[in-house]
C-alpha cells in the first residue's frame, strides 16, 4: 500500500471513530431517507450498523415513494439526509429550499428492459409502447434528453405509458401488459429474476436488459459513460452543522464501499427496509450499476453538463438555472475510501 492511500485510509478512519467528547450534544434524531434504489443502500446500511449512533439518540431510514413525497418530506423538515436525483436537489435549492447537495453516488443505474434482445438504441424502439415510471421526473426526463439528442419526437415516435412508480412499470413488464420499460435498478434486477421464477416464470417471457443509458449517454454527447444521477443531499438544519455532516459524508463513503464488497449482505439488509425489494436483486443491482460516492464539490464540472443539458430542454427542470456555490457541499476531505 502506497504512503498516500496510507493517510487516505487512516484519514477516513479517523473521521469514522471520532471520540463521542466531539459530540456531546447528540441530537435527538437523525431521519435518513431515499427511494427503493440503490442510492439508498448506503444510507440503510448506516442505519442497521449504528454508524451514526454517536451523533443522535436515534437514527432511522424512511422511504419515500414518488417524487412528491421526496419533495414534501425536503421542505417539511421530516428528514435531515435524503437520496435524490440530482436534478430535484438543484431544482428544490433555485426554489429556496433549504437543500445542498453533499455527494454524487449513482453514476449509471438505468436500462431499457425489453422482451426484445435485438433492440441496442432508443430508435430501435420506435412505434413501441415502453412503460415510463414518474411522468415528467427521472427517468423520463433522461429518456426525454436522449431521445431528443438523436432527433427522435417523444410525442410522435413513442408510445409512452406512465405509471406512478418503477414497481407498476415491472409489475407490467412481468405480467405481459406491455414488452419494453425504462427501470432504475434494483428493479431491472427484480424484473430479470422474477421473469426466471416460478410461478412467474410461466408467465413472462424472458426479459432482456436493452439499452444502457449510460452507455447512450456517452456516445451522443461524446463524453464519459457515467451520468450524475443521484447522491444525497442535506436539508434543513443539519446543513449548518459541518462535523455531523463531514461524518455523514464519510460514514456513507465507507458504507458504500462496504455494499459494493458484501453486495449480498447489503441486500439483505436493504430487503428488511423496502420489503418490495430482494435480497439477490439488491445485490445483482449493486454489481451492475455505476456507484462511487464522489463530493459534490468534485462532481460540480459533470453536474453542471448535466444540468446545462436539462436546463435548454426545460429550464423548470433544475428550478430555472444552474444552482449556485451554495449548493455544493460535500467538502469531506476523506469521503473517497
Amino acid at each position: 500500500m502506497g504512503i498516500r492511500r496510507f493517510f487516505h485510509i487512516l484519514g477516513l478512519v479517523a473521521a469514522l471513530l471520532s471520540p463521542l467528547a466531539a459530540h456531546a450534544d447528540k441530537l435527538p434524531r437523525l431521519v435518513l431517507g431515499g427511494p427503493g434504489a440503490v442510492v439508498s443502500a448506503p444510507l440503510i446500511h448506516m442505519v442497521e450498523t449504528g454508524a451514526l449512533a454517536d451523533l443522535a439518540e436515534s437514527v432511522s431510514f424512511v422511504q419515500w415513494r414518488d417524487p412528491d413525497q421526496l419533495r414534501a418530506m425536503a421542505l417539511d423538515g421530516k428528514a435531515d439526509v435524503l437520496a435524490m436525483p440530482t436534478n430535484v436537489a438543484a431544482n428544490l435549492h433555485n426554489r429556496g429550499a433549504p437543500v445542498t447537495l453533499l455527494n454524487v453516488s449513482t453514476w449509471g443505474a438505468l436500462w431499457m428492459v425489453s422482451r426484445s434482445p435485438d433492440r441496442k438504441t432508443l430508435a430501435d424502439f420506435r412505434g413501441e409502447e415502453i412503460a415510463m415510471p414518474f411522468r415528467g421526473d427521472m427517468p423520463d426526463i433522461m429518456f426525454q434528453l436522449l431521445a431528443a439528442r438523436q432527433g427522435l419526437d417523444v410525442r410522435k415516435d413513442f408510445r409512452l405509458r406512465y405509471v406512478a412508480t418503477p414497481v407498476d412499470a415491472m409489475q407490467l413488464l412481468v405480467m405481459q401488459r406491455v414488452d419494453h420499460a425504462l427501470l432504475a435498478e434494483p428493479a431491472v434486477s427484480m424484473a430479470l429474476r422474477k421473469t426466471k421464477s416460478f410461478p412467474l416464470g410461466l408467465v413472462a417471457p424472458e426479459l432482456h436488459r436493452s439499452v444502457d443509458f449510460q452507455q447512450e449517454w456517452g456516445r451522443l454527447y461524446a463524453r464519459s459513460t457515467r451520468i450524475p444521477q443521484a447522491g444525497i443531499a442535506a436539508v434543513g438544519a443539519v446543513r449548518e452543522q459541518p462535523e455531523i455532516l463531514a461524518r455523514i459524508e464519510a460514514a456513507y463513503a465507507a458504507s458504500l464501499a462496504w455494499c459494493r464488497t458484501h453486495a449480498l449482505e447489503c441486500g439483505r439488509m436493504v430487503a428488511k427496509h423496502i420489503d418490495i425489494l430482494s435480497a439477490e436483486a439488491v445485490s445483482d443491482a449493486i454489481g451492475v450499476s455505476q456507484l462511487d460516492a464522489v463530493p459534490a464539490t468534485q462532481a460540480r464540472e459533470a453536474l453542471a453538463f448535466f444540468f446545462e443539458q436539462l436546463k435548454a430542454r426545460n429550464p423548470a427542470l433544475i428550478g430555472g438555472k444552474l444552482p449556485g456555490d451554495a449548493f455544493y457541499g460535500g467538502k469531506c476531505a476523506d469521503c473517497k475510501p
